[in-house]
């Protein structure tokens, strides 16, 4: 287990509802449905071998983080077209950032309810 998952499914499971289970091999993390999945970016996946994680995105979200900084963001294979953003974890990680990319994934997909139980929070 490397660190980055770890600090991953901290972040992840601290949302009200989530849960864990692989899903295609890779730690994943949902709220009835998916909204993250930690994966390496293979061979398997038409990938470069590097670290990343794939996450739902509000609409647009992935045009603009991958037009600004291309070399962190990235267009992932297979939900890419559904406006999911792949984000590289093999390098220096913005954690700050990077919970406020799974916050918003997890609104993405989750019920209100929880969505309102997670504002509640703040």
């Amino acid at each position: 287990m490397s660190a980055t998952l770890d600090r991953l499914r901290a972040v992840c499971l601290a949302l009200p509802g989530a849960t864990e289970k692989l899903s295609h091999g890779s730690p994943s993390w949902f709220v009835k449905k998916m909204f993250a999945s930690h994966t390496f970016t293979d061979d398997r996946h038409h990938g470069d071998g590097r670290e990343s994680l794939w996450c739902a995105a509000p609409p647009g979200a992935q045009e603009e983080m991958v037009g600004q900084e291309p070399d962190r963001f990235y267009r992932p294979p297979y939900v890419g077209h559904r406006g999911w953003l792949g984000v590289y974890l093999d390098g220096s990680v913005d954690w700050d950032e990077l919970s406020e990319v799974l916050e918003e994934a997890y609104r993405v997909v989750a019920p209100k309810k929880l969505v309102a139980e997670l504002e509640a929070r703040t």
